[in-house]
């Protein structure tokens, strides 16, 4: 017998929060994700430690339990770029469609983190005994195609201020408080250079950028966090339409 593939309704958001991007635990059951995380070995990561580096075998699932966890990829010249943050919720799949594959980047815990990790085997297992949760699984896969998949369309397309603009719209959407006024507060912390290698920039083009947009009134740094004041002024950069914006599944770091 068929089954259909069924959206998980995600959870609703406080009151006055900006809408927050989902992560792979949005689009699962509770009973669904219990399966899962009775099948995973835990670690703890300290702030600084690698889960896994670039041309690893690729035999693993890393879910993210808490913490935050940065995907790396090492460039000819030896520097890394910052491919994805991922945050409570978030899956790490890189699995070549269970044949042999190697990781294609590294991953690095960007603060104290809890991790699940679950082997192919196992993953097969469960899928097995849950069409339901591979079906759900392979949806997930398709959303995070669409988000690299965007992520490079704002890079090529718009250049650098583009770039900048677009992952700060997906902050303000992955990690961001709405205000009363309107303004989106950015909860993580990025220094510059970080920003930078998430859209192969130098730290002076972006503190350059940062600059020329907060005064503009575009941004202002408030308490120590970032501030977007005009978040219409960042869409306006990267073309993303003001009236339909892509969904928050896609429009996430």
């Amino acid at each position: 017998m068929a089954v259909a593939l069924k959206y998980i309704e995600p959870k609703q958001e406080q009151q006055g929060a900006a809408p927050q991007a989902r992560g792979f635990a949005q689009y699962v059951t509770e009973e669904q994700l219990q399966s899962m995380e009775a099948m995973m070995q835990w670690k703890k990561a300290a702030k600084g430690t690698y889960l896994f580096w670039e041309g690893d075998e690729a035999d693993k699932l890393y879910y993210v339990r808490s913490g935050q966890v940065k995907l790396l990829k090492s460039t000819e010249e030896g520097k890394d770029l910052i491919v994805s943050v991922l945050q409570k919720g978030d899956l790490i799949a890189e699995m070549g469609g269970f044949q042999d594959s190697k990781h294609g980047y590294s991953a690095q815990a960007m603060q104290n983190a809890e991790i699940g990790i679950l082997s192919k085997k196992d993953l097969s297992t469960l899928f097995s005994r849950n069409d339901g949760l591979s079906l759900q699984f392979m949806y997930w896969l398709g959303l995070s195609q669409r988000v690299v998949q965007s992520k490079l369309r704002d890079l090529l397309l718009y250049g650098k201020p583009g770039a900048l603009a677009s992952t700060l719209i997906r902050m303000a959407n992955s990690c961001g408080t709405k205000q009363k006024d309107g303004s989106y507060r950015i909860d993580l912390k990025l220094t510059n250079a970080e920003l930078g290698d998430m859209i192969g920039a130098t730290r002076e083009s972006v503190n350059r950028m940062l600059s020329e947009w907060k005064d503009a009134g575009t941004l202002d740094v408030v308490d120590g966090k970032l501030r977007i004041l005009r978040i219409d002024d960042l869409r306006g950069m990267c073309n993303c339409p003001t009236g339909s914006p892509c969904p928050l599944e896609v429009c996430r770091l």
